[in-house]
């Protein structure tokens, strides 16, 4: 049986933003460890890091699917938070965002998903 394609591109998308992800995640720990910024500047950081991994995955897969690219973008948009959230509470064994804003990081997601794959 094999694969399909479109389930192929979505996986090689999330895996090189997961990557992306954890890169950005590790330079931003560092810039606050050496530059001493205040802790409540770490969520604008890790809001930037979002921004730029859903726009990253959303133009990859924009370029990988040749139709209704912002669909696909905001569809991995989407997809990228409810894995985010589901490593999380995996890891944490409870959801620490409240309601409204992992409504704001889904939403951030999914329209910096869909950018991406309008642009691409």
């Amino acid at each position: 049986m094999k694969p399909n394609p479109n389930v192929l591109a979505f996986l090689k998308s999330l895996f090189f933003t997961y990557i992306l992800t954890g890169i950005l995640l590790f330079v931003l720990a560092f810039l606050f460890y050496k530059m001493k910024m205040p802790q409540s500047q770490l969520r604008i950081g890790i809001y930037a890091i979002y921004i730029i991994s859903c726009l990253t995955g959303g133009f990859i897969i924009g370029k990988t699917m040749q139709h209704r690219k912002f669909l696909w973008g905001m569809a991995f948009g989407i997809l990228y938070f409810l894995i985010l959230m589901l490593l999380s509470f995996i890891i944490q064994k409870e959801i620490v965002q409240g309601i409204a804003s992992s409504i704001l990081i889904m939403a951030i997601c999914a329209v910096c998903g869909m950018v991406g794959g309008m642009i691409s």
